[in-house]
């Protein structure tokens, strides 16, 4: 979990230039890590987020899991 926290950290630090709601996206992300078990769990859990987000924090939302899946998890 630790390093999957840490991967979740760094693709936030590479999507920030990108995205325009950083601190909610954030804190979104952080809660959501939380709550999954692993990366497969997150990356589902983003997927739902994605689907009920409005515009412009759907496309934040979808920048970092670009960046998540990168890095690849």
């Amino acid at each position: 979990m630790k390093e999957l926290k840490n991967t979740v950290e760094e693709a936030l630090f590479e999507a920030r230039p990108y995205v325009e709601y950083y601190d909610r996206l954030r804190e979104l992300v952080l809660g959501l890590l939380n709550e999954s078990g692993d990366a497969e769990s997150l990356r589902k859990r983003l997927e739902d987020e994605i689907a009920k987000a409005d515009e412009p924090f759907k496309t934040d939302l979808k920048i970092f899991l670009q960046k998540l899946e990168a890095m690849g998890t």
